[in-house]
């Protein structure tokens, strides 16, 4: 697992050991890149659980202002920090050892994100909540990804003020691109 492209290009990344952590494939972190690629620039990104913290890292490589990284697990917070500081990007980034659902709960409402990136725990239904409590901490035009199975199944995202705007499948997984209607 690498940087794929901007000031940390090519620079390797460590991924936190065991079954724990999916890392998304390269070519499939290269391809949402591309999709975001006039997105990112000056935006301020969000990482959910962050795992290794490749996707803000790659975002912070690309020219992101700002990243934020947040994980519970002990081991993916030292990775975290150990690959940002590997990349040098760590004086722009902040991580944050919490579940997800605490840390949104304590949000700062002037660190509002223009770009979230989630990829949970598969089958465990965290996506609507997180969803929820992200609705009012969004800025305006924010774009939501969550990576998640094939079949997963997003019909609710209307009810709470989401719309779809497109859905990238892969051969198992998928990103969602939601945003604020």
């Amino acid at each position: 697992m690498r940087v794929i492209a901007g000031s940390a290009r090519r620079l390797q990344l460590l991924t936190p050991r065991g079954l724990k952590t999916r890392p998304t494939q390269d070519r499939v972190k290269e391809t949402l890149f591309n999709i975001l690629q006039n997105e990112v620039e000056g935006a301020y990104f969000l990482d959910l659980f962050a795992g290794s913290g490749q996707m803000g890292i790659e975002a912070l490589s690309r020219g992101a202002r700002a990243a934020s990284f947040v994980d519970q697990g002990r081991e993916a917070i030292a990775c975290i920090q150990e690959n940002l500081r590997r990349c040098h990007l760590e004086k722009r980034a902040k991580v944050i050892a919490s579940d997800v659902s605490s840390a949104l709960a304590l949000w700062d409402r002037r660190d509002l994100p223009d770009l979230v990136f989630m990829d949970p725990p598969y089958g465990q239904d965290f996506e609507e909540g997180v969803l929820r409590q992200l609705r009012d901490l969004l800025r305006a035009n924010a774009i939501v990804i969550i990576e998640s199975p094939l079949n997963s199944d997003f019909s609710y995202a209307e009810s709470l003020g989401y719309q779809i705007d497109r859905i990238k499948r892969y051969k198992t997984n998928q990103h969602v691109f939601l945003s604020l209607e």
